[in-house]
């Protein structure tokens, strides 16, 4: 099964209104991660960019972003480091707060998740504020790692997170963009 570029993933993303409140149109990629053709295609989309990039690991961020940078990282051939939310990792880890709507939250990784030097590349399903991709960009900092890259199925340009990641000096990619919120 080769790679299909006529393949609309945009079709394949159910949208869901008024979810988690009102106003919102939650973009859900449960729906193109089940569809066989449009799974691989979305790997291999957001592999291709990256593939002489030297990526020495793919950032996963909690939780769909497993899911798919498991996927980027066997395409790529680098292993897999998971971000995950505070307390939810076995060891010893380095965390990084970043700014919700409401509050703030952490992600945190291994502390021996990446070593110095290391060329990451960050994978999410979406990227709305940017708040979450920043704090994993800002985390791969503190660990000495270079961020090559992020990558995402979804963009929701009117929030301007791909442009905040991109002012940070990280190239941002994404697959699909939905207009709104």
């Amino acid at each position: 099964m080769g790679l299909r570029v006529d393949l609309d993933l945009k079709s394949l993303v159910r949208t869901v209104p008024d979810y988690p409140k009102p106003g919102i149109m939650f973009r859900d990629v449960t729906t193109l991660l089940k569809d066989a053709s449009g799974f691989k295609s979305c790997v291999e989309r957001l592999a291709e960019p990256f593939r002489t990039a030297g990526v020495d690991a793919v950032i996963g961020i909690e939780a769909r972003g497993f899911i798919l940078g498991g996927a980027v990282a066997d395409r790529l051939g680098t292993g897999f480091v998971p971000f995950r939310k505070k307390g939810k990792l076995p060891w010893s880890t380095v965390g990084q707060d970043y700014e919700l709507e409401y509050g703030t939250d952490t992600i945190e990784v291994h502390e021996d998740g990446i070593g110095a030097g290391e060329r990451i590349l960050i994978v999410d399903d979406l990227i709305a504020t940017g708040g979450t991709a920043e704090a994993a960009i800002k985390l791969v900092e503190r660990m000495n790692g270079v961020t090559v890259g992020a990558a995402f199925v979804i963009d929701l340009p009117d929030l301007g997170g791909a442009k905040k990641i991109q002012q940070m000096g990280v190239p941002c990619y994404s697959l699909i963009a939905f207009e709104g919120h």
